[in-house]
């Protein structure tokens, strides 16, 4: 591979100044991959703009990168199915009688049952962050006000419990996505790298537990105990100058007209999702099961989940789940098979820019392989840095991208593409780093003012945004803090 040195570092420094500066990842991406491309060809414009156009639609030649980004689509299709069927209605009506018949009194034994059930339902939902975020927010909010929990408190709990459950079950397009990005550095399985990762990734596991302990022990700090205070002691759920952030455009889809609202068409579709989940990393790896005889059916299964495609399992999953869903729905005789088709196509509409986003991460991720930008940075920074010192480092960057730029996914887009190569060259724990890459993008997602994820609990929980920010920002730090240390310690342990 033709090494570019020092040049090979321009387009992802200058995609990363972009999207700080503009807040365009989009953009900023685009704009790195062309700069890129122009390098490659040795200055020519002309050339490089064509094979910008070239490379972006490369993309789809990758048969995972494919795979992946299509299950991106579905995603956004089950979710409108749930919604429209009056499954996430039925889901929250149910929840709520529930509270409804418990809630006695105003009892601090409630106030923490209502924050545990709200957590709880942040993490079990982890199909998609910002639908985990929506359900929470819309779920709790009016037992929250009578129970007197303030708004910041009600939006910290979907924030913090939305993402982390996305990337610690990655049965969903956030796992789809990394491993679409571990392919391009050249791991053919993809799932048991992930997978070996995720007890590293210690930022998502130290915020929910940092969650639970604050539920539980009643030791809230920083400005949020000031909100808590003026809750429980005046009984206003927001400050007085507060401006609660509700948008029109960002809202459940409404239930169909006239149909009864039921749980089960929300729990059913997701249940088969997670569960058919292995049975296809099983279906898609035992090719790969050799020296079949003395071998106990446990190990071949283990053995072919360690040879299976991540990216076909869980596209196969989402499709299997659809169809269930379908027929659930028509036996039911909610939805007409006109009304699905018209649902599907609506849904994959709302997944468009994620989707984008990653053909455009898939593509800068490619380019940096043909620059050679991880090697580069590797053979240079083995020089001063440490191996130990590789999982600090990245983690720190990614936090601060992360922050900068409100992104978790374009963050991982850059990141990856580094620090994959940067661990491997300098011997570093692979897989540390790449948890490191990706606990600091979702640190981002808790930090930053600009995440998505940050608005829509803002919004979901009727909170006023600034608010919310500044209330969940000493916890982030804290988890953040803490994981740093962490990285810093085994680095030189393990």
């Amino acid at each position: 591979m033709e090494n570019f040195g020092f040049w090979s570092l321009i387009p992802p420094i200058i995609a990363i100044i972009l999207a700080i500066r503009t807040k365009q990842v989009y953009v900023s991406l685009v704009f790195g991959i062309w700069l890129g491309w122009v390098i490659i060809n040795g200055g020519n414009i002309i050339a490089g703009t064509f094979d910008t156009v070239k490379a972006i639609v490369n993309v789809f030649q990758n048969e995972s990168s494919t795979q992946t980004i299509i299950f991106t689509l579905l995603i956004g299709s089950l979710i409108a199915f749930i919604q429209r069927s009056g499954g996430v209605e039925g889901f929250i009506l149910g929840v709520n009688d529930y509270l409804q018949n418990a809630t006695g009194k105003n009892s601090g034994w409630m106030r923490m049952k209502v924050q545990v059930l709200a957590a709880l339902t942040g993490l079990i939902i982890f199909v998609e962050s910002n639908i985990s975020a929506l359900t929470v927010g819309a779920l709790y909010r009016p037992i929250c006000d009578k129970l007197k929990i303030s708004r910041e408190k009600l939006a910290y709990l979907a924030d913090s419990t939305s993402a982390p459950s996305s990337i610690l079950v990655p049965i969903n397009a956030w796992g789809g996505f990394i491993m679409g990005l571990l392919i391009l550095q050249g791991f053919e399985h993809p799932f048991p790298v992930l997978f070996k990762a995720i007890p590293f990734n210690f930022y998502p596991i130290i915020a929910v537990v940092l969650v639970f302990y604050i539920i539980l022990s009643k030791k809230d700090y920083g400005p949020m105990r000031k909100a808590e205070n003026r809750a429980i002691t005046e009984g206003k759920v927001l400050a007085d100058n507060a401006k609660p952030m509700i948008s029109s455009e960002i809202t459940f889809l409404e239930s169909k007209k006239g149909i009864p609202p039921r749980a089960v068409n929300m729990l059913v579709p997701v249940l088969v999702m997670v569960l058919t989940m292995p049975l296809m990393m099983i279906y898609t790896g035992w090719n790969g099961v050799e020296n079949l005889e003395g071998k106990t059916f446990f190990s071949m299964v283990f053995e072919a989940i360690g040879h299976s495609s991540g990216a076909a399992s869980v596209l196969y999953s989402v499709i299997i789940a659809l169809f269930v869903s379908s027929v659930l729905y028509a036996v039911q005789k909610l939805l007409t098979g006109k009304e699905l088709i018209d649902l599907a196509l609506k849904g994959m509409s709302g997944m468009i820019p994620l989707s984008f986003l990653m053909v455009l991460a898939f593509a800068i991720g490619n380019l940096c392989n043909d620059l050679g930008t991880g090697q580069y940075i590797a053979s240079v920074s083995e020089r001063w840095l440490s191996p130990h010192l590789v999982p600090f480092i990245i983690f720190l960057v990614s936090c601060f991208i992360a922050f900068s730029t409100g992104t978790s996914w374009g963050t991982f887009a850059i990141m990856i593409s580094i620090a994959v190569p940067v661990a491997q060259t300098m011997d570093a724990n692979v897989y540390m780093t790449i948890a490191a890459a990706l606990g600091g993008g979702v640190f981002g997602d808790h930090c930053s003012p600009i995440s998505d994820t940050t608005i829509i609990s803002s919004m979901a929980s009727a909170s006023d945004h600034i608010d919310h920010v500044k209330t969940q920002l000493p916890y982030a730090l804290t988890a953040g803090l803490i994981t740093a240390l962490l990285y810093l310690v085994l680095g030189f342990l393990i």
